[in-house]
Order: C-alpha cells, then sequence, then structure tokens
C-alpha cells in the first residue's frame, strides 16, 4: 500500500439547490519521501483536493488513507501552508513557531527540547537573525520561511504546500524553491504541491499529476520527472529531459485540455 493512498475521492457542493460535483474518483498514490506536484487550470478543485488531504473538506465518495490510517479530520501529521503565510502579526517569528511546537509537543518534549526544536527549524529555514521580529517587520519572503519553519516543526507525515510561492517575486521565488529541495533533499519528507507553474513543478517535482478541467475535475494523466537530485535550475534550461517535461504539461493544458476561457 502507498504511503498516502487518494482512492476514488470525489466531492459535490450544494447552494440554492443546485448540486455540482467539483471532484470525480480521483485516484492518486505517492510514497514516502516522493515530491508531487498537482498543475492545472483555475477551478480545477486542485486546492480542494489539498484540503480533502489536510482534512478541512470531507470527500462525498471515496476515500483517504496516510501511512494505513483513514482521513477524515485535520491532524498533525498533514501540515498546511498556504499562499498566505498566515502568520499571527501580534506574535514574534520564533512565537509564531512556538504555537505550532506547543500543540503538538507539549507532554512529549520538555521546554527546553521544545525551545531547541523552535530554533533548529528556524535555522532549516535561516531565519534565525529574524525570531525576535514580528511579521509586519520581515518580507514576504521571510514570512512564508516562517510557515515553512511551522509546518516542519510539527514533523508531519506529509506537507502540504498551497501555491506557497504564488504571491512572491521571481527571484525570491527561485530562492525559496532553492531552500525547498534542500530540506527535501535533507529530510526526505514528504511533499503534495499545487502549482499553477510548468517550470516550478518540474524543478521541484518527481511527479507532476495534471487535472482536467472542472466540473467533475479528475487526473488526466501524470507525468515521471527522471531528473537526478540534486537538481540545478541554469543545468535544466538545456536539459533534454527537462524540456520534454515542460513541452509534455504545457500541450496538456494548453492543447488537451485548453483553459475553460480559451476554449470558449
Amino acid at each position: 500500500m502507498a504511503y498516502l493512498d487518494i482512492s476514488k475521492v470525489g466531492i459535490s457542493f450544494a447552494r440554492a439547490g443546485i448540486r455540482t460535483e467539483v471532484l470525480r474518483e480521483v485516484d492518486l498514490q505517492v510514497e514516502r519521501g516522493e515530491y508531487v506536484s498537482i498543475i492545472g487550470h483555475s477551478g480545477c478543485g486542485k486546492s480542494t483536493l489539498l484540503n480533502i488531504v489536510a482534512g478541512l473538506l470531507r470527500a462525498t465518495a471515496g476515500g483517504i488513507l496516510l501511512d494505513g490510517k483513514e482521513v477524515n479530520a485535520p491532524g498533525p501529521d498533514r501540515a498546511v501552508v498556504f499562499q498566505n503565510h498566515s502568520l499571527l502579526p501580534w506574535l514574534t517569528v520564533r512565537e509564531n513557531v512556538g504555537l505550532a511546537v506547543d500543540k503538538v509537543f507539549r507532554g512529549r518534549k520538555s521546554r527546553a527540547e521544545r525551545r531547541d526544536w523552535i530554533e533548529e527549524n528556524l535555522r532549516l529555514v535561516n531565519m534565525m537573525h529574524a525570531a525576535e521580529k514580528r511579521p509586519a517587520e520581515i518580507s514576504g519572503g521571510m514570512k512564508q520561511r516562517v510557515g515553512i519553519a511551522r509546518a516542519l516543526a510539527m514533523e508531519p507525515k506529509v506537507l502540504l504546500l498551497d501555491e506557497p510561492f504564488g504571491a512572491l517575486d521571481a527571484l525570491t521565488r527561485a530562492h525559496l524553491q532553492d531552500q525547498v529541495m534542500e530540506i527535501h533533499a535533507r529530510l526526505g519528507n514528504t511533499i503534495l504541491m499545487i502549482t499553477h507553474d510548468v517550470d516550478e513543478a518540474v524543478l521541484l517535482s518527481d511527479r507532476i499529476v495534471m487535472m482536467t478541467n472542472g466540473p467533475s475535475a479528475t487526473i488526466g494523466h501524470i507525468l515521471p520527472i527522471p531528473l537526478p537530485r540534486p537538481r540545478n535550475r541554469l543545468e535544466l534550461v538545456e536539459d533534454a529531459a527537462s524540456v520534454h517535461a515542460r513541452a509534455a504539461v504545457l500541450e496538456f493544458l494548453y492543447a488537451r485540455h485548453a483553459a475553460p476561457a480559451l476554449a470558449a
């Protein structure tokens, strides 16, 4: 059995007496330590699927198993990093990460151990220098690094990333992508990421899951990315396998499954 097993998942929403099927029979198996990206046009249910895995939404069909246990509610074994950093503005960087650590490890780690664990995760994302600053005093990229540190500090079985770099400028996004690659290489954690960015998906992923358009969206194709790690973004620009993977994703998105607005 796969580490994360998404089996025949579907979900529908009812509004004003009209029921809309958002996802239908989504099947995806993710192995331990794998980095999987989900890509597709707006409205294809990418974030909805991530929220079901997170336990924030209940599927109306099918189910999810993580490490052999059913997913039916939020839990510390699944940590989410959203596009919006969601940091509490009145707390320092250290205190924001500390909230998650205290929630998960109170009773399991001493106060000193929890303090050391907070600092270890801040060092992992190169944010110890700003530990006593508040969110308003740091940049957008730094806020996302704190969000990632907070998620990693929970020691989740799966790290869920919902377009975590989408609101950042290109240079900051590239730096943070490189940092996530380094963290993944060091920790070997399992990551499921939502993205709109084809280049980002190719750079970071072991596999890219391409969604068909909604409503009733499902997985249209899964593309393995056979690029060795560690990866260097400059070297991949002219790498044949990278170019082929990028072309395959673009062909799926814009030829076989054009955006609804473009196809109209």
